[in-house]
This record gives C-alpha cells, structure tokens and sequence, in this order.
C-alpha cells in the first residue's frame, strides 16, 4: 500500500484565489451555481445541478485552497475530504461516476501534499486506501465515461493514479493500454480532436503532456502513438491560437486562458509550427502581418462526439493586431444559463443563415435524446474548399450543401486577406442547387458578430466605422442592405452583450452575390 505520492502533475489550468476566499467563507461556487455550507457538511447539502454535484465530488475546490495556501486553508480541505470519505467510501453516484472519480483522483494527484504534508499516519493511511480503491475502480470503469474527451480523460487518469501511487510497471502498462484506442480515436490525423473543438484539444493535449511526464518520472519508456499525438497536437493548437494568445472560439469551445496555453504549448519541444490548412479538421487559416482569420469549413463529427457541436460552416473569426474583431458568440457552459442550444445555431456564428433557420437542427427533447444526447443532427452533404496564393494575398474559396435539402440553396464563400493584413475581402454567393423548377425567394441573413471590445458607429457614407480596444480602426464596406443589431459573447467566462453587422436579402432562382471588406482606416 503507498504511502506517498511518488509524482505530482503540473495542473496548467491554474485555480483562481477569489474561489478559495469563496470556500473559506463556506460558498461553494460550481457550474454558475453557488450553495452556503449551512449544514454540517456541504456533501449534505441539496445540490443545485448535476454539473454542480460533479464539480463538488470531484474535488474541484481542492485546487483553489492549494494555491491559497495556508492553515485555513489547509484545514477546510482536510475537513472536506474527511467527509467525502465518511460519506462516500462506496460506490454511490455521481460520486463514483467514471469522468467524476477521474477529476477527484486528478485533484488529488495535483494538490494533494496539502493535506498530506505532517498530516495524521492513520487519516493518511485511510485516504490511501481510499486513493488504490478509486484507482482500481476507475480501471474497471473507464471505459463507461461519456464518449469523447471525458472518456480520454477517465483513461489518462488511470494511467497517472497508477504512476502517482508507485504501482508496478505491468500495470501501468496495462492502463496504457486503456489509453491507446482513445488517443488514435481522438487525435486526428492533422492533430485536431475529433469533436472540432479547439478547448476540447487542449483539454486532451494536457492529458496527453501530464501522461509522458508521468511516464518520465516513473522511469518508463514513452510510447510511440503517445508521441505522435503529442506532435501533432501541438501545432494544431496553435493553429487555433489567435495573437491575444487564447484560442478561436468553435464548436463549443471557448478561449481559455492565454496563460494555460501558453504553460502548455512551453512543454513542446519540437515548436511545430501551425499550418495553413487542416483537412481532417476542416479548418482553413489566413494569416498576415499581424492579422488572422480562422475559416470553418469541415462537416459535423461523428454523431457520437457532436453532443457539443455547432451549426456553424463557413463561419470565420477575424483578429488584427493583438485584438479579435469578428467572432462567433460561443459556447454553452456548466454555468447555469438555459440556452438550450441556442448558441449552437447558424444564426450564433459569422455566416450565413437562411430563413432563420439553422442549417443542422440539435436531437429534439425526448427518450431518443435523454439515451443518445444534444447530437447535432447531419446527413451526407458536399462541404468543398480550395486555396491560393495571389497577388492580393491568400484566397480560399469553400461551399456547403447543408441548406439544400430544405431550401435548395447552395452557399459559397470567398475569402481573401491582403499580404499586409489590413483588408479582409469577402463574397458570399447563394444559389439554387440543381432544380429548375421556379421557387419562391429565401431572405438570408450574414451575420459579422462583433467582439464586446469592438465600438461601432455608422458613417454618412453607410459604411460601419470600427474602433478596437487598442485604438486601432477599421472600415467596414458592403454591397446590400445593413443593420446593427444585438449579439452576445460567451467565448470567456460568463455572457457579455455587444454586436453584430447583418447583411439581409433574398435569394430567388438567380445567384445572389454579397460582398464586403474589412479594412484598417489609412490603408491606401
């Protein structure tokens, strides 16, 4: 039976101190929700959510008390994790859930010398009872986590558990193995994540970072498929990193700290550099001078993996200079907001939306959708895309036939950014798929979601001026009929208000071209 941790991961998502002054005054903050610890236990307590029942038995308070430090501190996480162990020694659920006993075990791993630092022989002995029983349970089960990204984390936990606690190296070899098919699963061939999403690939890449440091400190060769995800990982995280040094906010990913990038990205010794195309991800990048426009243009994941993806291809996001400038509205969160699905839409991301209606509909509420989740509802349907370099910078041109089933519109999109990066040219062409058949007109809308840091006013002329939060100004020229209307921004914590340009039409049986540039004021 061990009796230390042999090996402490570096957790990169760094705790913030005003959750541990929170947890000191008995506040216990998960997923938006808050409940006062007014019982003897907060594990008595009703919890407000499953996400927030989650967080609190998987130990998500113990990393804020660890960087608080101290003996209030100290104390309050002994205390908490006694009761856990009084209360859940057997399985019960959402306790012994497989992805929460990987965040708790994790937890510990990371933080736990603060409560095992002189603690009491026989409470140390008791928790490390409790450590091998989780560990051997989570061996069993990893496999029933939720498809995705919880089921490579419950696998990259068992293998840091068994490396943590000094356990033989057969069987860390055999919690490796648990880890292979989800790693080749997961990680794309271009270093992506399966589920699309740029948050989702970093959560991986630092299960990914955390296992070979683990295997290192152990004395244990690196595997090589372990290795080759690592390498590609990499590069493709900073395809998605914007100059602000967060991430593009796609398919229910957020920005994250630029700091848990960066900590991160320090760990790759190769420094692979991002590319311009990743085909098995289905992104497009542009990239000049300062400026960066980041193009979806790939097909849904698999149903299994799209509990969590958008409607959103041929949306692009726009940063010049340090600041982001176009955006899509974001993710849905554990935070308590009800927005049932609707910042998964068309209509939440910068492109084009027919008839209100979202070109891939979220599984309707119902038995189907309790058994199988929020899947984003696909069918086969063309998703093309070229690239070139010009004299007037890099172009790339992509199509999607998401809308011809209902509408029978096909939609194109042509973008090209100068070599300077001051002017951001774009088309959209909309027209009907193959029918000859006469159909009445479809009003479009394109949409330009601004970020909250963006201040618009119009001109005479009827162009949109643009202030950046640096001081930086662009011009927004366009062909059509333009409004200015309200948007949201949940790419960071919680929700702020800002706005969108709209450009709105119709598109008959003639093809319907809309143009419009983005330029930085004193391009000549």
């Amino acid at each position: 039976m061990p009796d230390r941790l042999v090996y402490q991961p570096v957790d990169t998502l760094q705790p913030r101190l005003e959750d541990a002054d929170a947890l000191l005054k008995g506040r216990f903050r998960f997923a938006g929700q808050m409940v006062e610890a007014k019982q003897d236990s907060i594990f008595d307590s009703q919890p407000p959510s499953e996400a927030w029942a989650c967080a609190l038995h998987g130990f998500d308070w113990l990393g804020a008390l660890a960087v608080a430090g101290g003996d209030a501190a100290r104390n309050l996480a002994i205390e908490l994790v006694s009761q856990w162990l009084d209360r859940f020694a057997r399985y019960r659920e959402p306790a012994w859930l497989p992805e929460v006993t990987a965040r708790r075990l994790l937890a510990i791993l990371a933080h736990g010398r603060l409560v095992l630092t002189n603690s009491e022989i026989l409470w140390r002995s008791r928790l490390f009872v409790s450590l091998r029983q989780q560990t051997a349970q989570l061996g069993r089960i990893a496999g029933e986590a939720p498809e995705g990204l919880p089921r490579l984390e419950a696998a990259a936990v068992h293998v840091l558990a068994r490396a943590g606690c000094e356990d033989s190296p057969r069987r860390i070899e055999l919690a490796l193995a648990g880890l292979e098919p989800e790693i080749t699963k997961q990680i794309l061939p271009d270093g992506g994540h399966i589920s699309r999403s740029p948050e989702a690939l970093l959560l991986a890449y630092r299960q990914i970072v955390m296992v070979m440091d683990a295997l290192t400190a152990a004395g244990l060769a690196i595997p090589t498929w372990l290795r080759s995800a690592h390498d590609r990982a990499a590069p493709m995280l900073r395809f998605f990193r914007h100059s602000d040094g967060a991430l593009a906010v796609f398919n229910g990913g957020r920005e994250t700290s630029s700091r848990t990038v960066e900590a991160l990205l320090a760990r790759d010794e190769v420094r692979g550099q991002p590319f311009l195309h990743a085909p098995h991800s289905g992104y497009q990048r542009l990239a000049a001078a300062r400026s960066l426009v980041i193009l979806d243009c790939g097909t849904p994941p698999p149903p299994v993996y799209s509990t969590r993806a958008h409607a959103g291809c041929l949306a692009f996001e726009f940063a010049a200079n340090g600041q982001r400038l176009v955006v899509n509205c974001g993710a849905e969160g554990n935070d308590g907001a009800a927005w049932d699905g609707a910042l998964r839409t068309t209509a939440a991301h910068s492109t084009v939306t027919l008839a209100d209606t979202s070109m891939l509909p979220i599984l309707s509420p119902g038995l189907a959708r309790d058994l199988l989740g929020a899947r984003l509802m696909s069918f086969p349907a063309r998703v093309a895309t070229e690239r070139e370099e010009t004299p007037s910078g890099w172009r790339v041109q992509a199509g999607h036939e998401f809308y011809v089933p209902e509408f029978d519109v096909v939609h194109e999109r042509v973008l090209t950014l100068s070599p300077r990066g001051n002017r951001l040219t774009g088309s959209d062409l909309l027209w009907r798929h193959a029918s000859r058949k006469k159909r009445a007109a479809v009003p479009f809308a394109i949409r330009f979601h601004l970020h909250p840091d963006v201040r618009v006013s119009p001109s005479l002329s009827g162009d949109i001026l643009l202030k950046l939060a640096n001081g930086d100004g662009w011009r927004f020229r366009h062909s059509g009929s333009l409004a200015i209307e309200e948007s949201i921004y949940a790419g960071q914590t919680g929700v702020r208000r800002t706005e969108q340009l709209v450009l709105t039409g119709q598109v008959a049986n003639d093809q319907i071209e809309a143009g419009w540039i983005f330029e930085h004021i004193g391009t000549e």
